[in-house]
């Protein structure tokens, strides 16, 4: 009875150990790439198919029917079937490490002993095929390198240029092409974004027959980032991948936490889909790999006792802010506060927004002081946007120095006449 007990005591632990996540698609037994190749295509580098769960309810049932001597029901007996399935696809895939899917443009180096004819550097046709000298052409977007090859080997084969046993095959990408991608939702530019775009030098000059590269801009976070980043509402736990007909949803939290996350490397059509709450999240608002690093913010500050942006040392053209900045670092940034007490401390800060789409301004003022003292949330101290305006106005102090100025002005003239004049 204690061996029993111990036994069920085991398997609790191993039907309760992390178990329980269901790879997305069908489960990829065959890792050549054969059938199902575009399974792995979503997985980031590095990462492993997931092993399909079985409910601990239904694993602890069948292991204690099994073990006290009842028979399991043909309902769990086939859902464990199909877990232990899952378990030998795993470890049947374990030892595979996921590459960069292929897409149109990407050059491959294909080496083949004895084989010069179908030997030499190859680049995707805008169709995602391969052409090979005298061989059929070989569909390969969406496949690793490693699925290629293996396609390459069996093209070869099945076509009767060699024979099974004395055909070897040797492909690796020489260079990762820019591919095109759409990003769609809560960015500050979604739309159409080149990632991976190559160098003035990587354009003319001959492809490096090396392996082994890491083409890290070639990531989802680099597409977010070329769409302008993501926005303050934007829903970083549910972003979309879509590929063809496949979704997948993924939690980007980890870019502000520093915790690991997953960064699927992208084929080109690949779209991404940010969602938006509707609501600011602060956390999100600041640079990061997937928001701005800065922002252009526009500042006028003619003001008394400066008269002129280039005397309160702001120059011609808009000041960089580092995203996340709020309303009373501007307003710090544009010479707004400080000076004389009595004539400056009333002094007025105005923050104008424009909508791009519609054209249409929303204002926000508050006392320069009020800014600097007793500013508690976002709300009366909100956060600055690219192209945002902050707007300086004089106090009312300084405004009726300005008209009493204006009036001596017109008098001095008068008085003047009038002695000279009139006797």
């Amino acid at each position: 009875m204690a061996t029993t007990t111990n036994r069920l005591k085991l398997f609790r632990d191993i039907a309760g150990h992390g178990l329980t996540d269901w790879i997305w698609g069908p489960v990829p037994c065959n890792h050549q790439g054969r059938s199902g190749a575009l399974d792995y295509s979503l997985l980031g580098p590095g990462q492993r198919a997931r092993t399909p769960s079985l409910p601990t309810s239904d694993a602890l049932r069948f292991f204690e029917n099994a073990f006290q001597g009842n028979s399991p029901s043909s309902t769990q007996m086939s859902k464990f079937l199909f877990w232990l399935l899952g378990v030998v696809c795993l470890l049947g895939t374990a030892g595979n490490s996921m590459a960069l899917p292929i897409s149109p443009g990407d050059r491959v180096k294909v080496t083949i002993p004895e084989g010069e004819e179908f030997s030499g550097i190859f680049e995707i046709n805008l169709n995602g095929m391969l052409e090979l000298p005298y061989a059929k052409w070989i569909y390969a977007v969406g496949l690793e390198p490693e699925q290629l090859q293996q396609r390459v080997y069996q093209t070869l084969v099945k076509q009767g240029f060699f024979q099974p046993s004395f055909l070897k095959v040797n492909l690796s990408v020489v260079q990762w092409a820019p591919i095109p991608v759409f990003v769609t939702g809560s960015t500050f530019q979604p739309g159409r974004v080149l990632i991976n775009e190559l160098s003035d030098v990587e354009q003319t000059q001959a492809p490096v027959p090396l392996s082994g590269q890491a083409p890290l801009n070639r990531m989802l976070t680099t597409a977010l980032r070329r769409a302008g980043g993501i926005t303050p509402t934007a829903d970083v736990t549910a972003v979309q991948l879509k590929r063809g007909s496949r979704k997948q949803v993924l939690n980007l939290t980890g870019a502000f936490t520093g915790e690991p996350f997953v960064d699927i490397p992208l084929i080109a059509g690949d779209q991404v889909i940010v969602p938006d709450t509707g609501t600011v999240n602060p956390l999100i608002v600041r640079p990061s790999n997937i928001t701005p690093a800065e922002i252009n913010i526009n500042i006028s500050n003619l003001t008394v006792p400066a008269a002129g942006n280039s005397v309160a040392g702001i120059g011609g053209e808009a000041q960089k802010f580092p995203y996340g900045s709020r309303f009373s670092h501007a307003v710090v940034s544009a010479n707004c506060a400080g000076g004389t007490m009595i004539t400056n401390a009333r002094r007025r800060a105005i923050l104008v927004r424009t909508e791009r789409s519609t054209g249409k301004t929303t204002v926000f003022e508050r006392g320069v002081e009020d800014v600097l003292r007793t500013s508690t949330d976002n709300t009366n101290n909100p956060f600055l946007m690219a192209d945002d305006g902050v707007v300086c106005y004089d106090s009312r102090v300084t405004n009726f120095q300005a008209v009493l100025g204006i009036i001596t002005q017109f008098l001095n003239p008068s008085l003047l006449i009038y002695d000279r004049f009139i006797p």
